[in-house]
């Protein structure tokens, strides 16, 4: 949108999500241009690391750069448990700002990174196309990694706990990188963290919706299915048919349209829209579709269902 880009070209990345004032804005834009049913907190993943003693920058265009990498077993024993309302207030301002905003016309999703995906930025010390180093770590040298990843869980944790208490409604998951592993390394180097993490969120807040995303994700989802999340969020490379019934009629999907189609033509965005809603029927699809982030009754998911089809009408 051109007013983020004009806010782009002034502010740098990191203090335009940790600026209460300029992630509030950015935040609603979208929502006062097209009136979605969601605002999502604006913010990164990676915003809590400083807060775990892992310093970082975000440069323009290039991602984050961490320096140096977490690498050895002195500065895994530095990192420590986050202290959310010391180190991260702004957080707690912009959430609580956000739902006085919206005034309960959409949900606030808040959202976090996982402890692989937030532990492969830690030790690449920037993004990487193979994860060669951090997957070198984790067969060299397994017993740093899980302490690290353990603590990093444990954060996260009090993280979304954080963001619950502040305002978020719903908060997404992102283990972005977790789908560059094999099945075998996702159950024992992913898989046991998003656990953790959900099971201490719903310790506390045992009803509000917890969003899994991974990238890539088709090879693993019967083994999302066991993180404990209620809904999971599908990337493009899965046909949602398929993945609703590898995941179970239980589990809620969110997502699956391939962001490129949006430079499409609009007939083509409405044709390929429809074909997700109507392929994953009405028991769970959530696409900014309807109020209320989960299913409800297969009757009322039902109507739902209907009344969004004819409203999106034929191309």
């Amino acid at each position: 949108m051109a007013q983020y880009r004009a806010l782009r070209e002034r502010y740098g990345f990191k203090e335009r999500c940790e600026n209460p004032d300029l992630a509030v804005e950015i935040s609603l834009q979208p929502f006062r241009a097209f009136r979605p049913d969601g605002v999502i907190m604006f913010s990164d993943i990676l915003t809590p690391l400083d807060g775990v003693g892992i310093p970082f920058e975000l440069v323009e265009s290039q991602g984050p750069l961490i320096d140096p990498p977490i690498r050895t077993r002195e500065q895994v024993e530095r990192v420590r448990l986050l202290e959310p309302a010391e180190s991260l207030p702004f957080i707690a301002e912009i959430l609580g700002t956000l739902r006085r905003e919206v005034a309960g016309q959409a949900t606030v999703l808040g959202f976090v990174g996982a402890p692989w995906t937030l532990a492969a930025y830690a030790v690449e010390g920037k993004s990487s196309k193979d994860y060669a180093v951090i997957k070198q770590m984790a067969f060299e040298a397994p017993e740093l990694l899980h302490d690290l990843m353990g603590k990093l869980a444990d954060s996260i944790a009090r993280y979304v706990i954080y963001q619950i208490a502040s305002g978020a409604e719903v908060v997404q998951i992102f283990d972005t990188w977790a789908g560059q592993l094999s099945p075998e390394d996702y159950q024992t180097l992913a898989l046991p963290y998003e656990q953790r993490i959900i099971q201490q969120v719903k310790q506390v807040y045992p009803d509000t919706p917890l969003i899994l995303y991974i990238n890539h994700s088709a090879g693993l989802l019967e083994r999302l299915g066991a993180s404990g999340a209620d809904v999971v969020s599908l990337d493009w490379t899965v046909d949602i048919e398929e993945a609703r019934k590898r995941l179970g009629p239980q589990m809620a999907v969110q997502g699956n349209l391939d962001p490129c189609v949006l430079l499409g033509n609009p007939a083509q965005i409405r044709r390929r829209t429809l074909e997700i809603i109507e392929k994953a029927g009405p028991l769970g699809h959530i696409m900014n579709l309807g109020h209320g982030i989960l299913p409800q009754t297969p009757e009322a998911n039902a109507r739902h269902f209907i009344e969004t089809v004819q409203s999106l009408g034929s191309p």
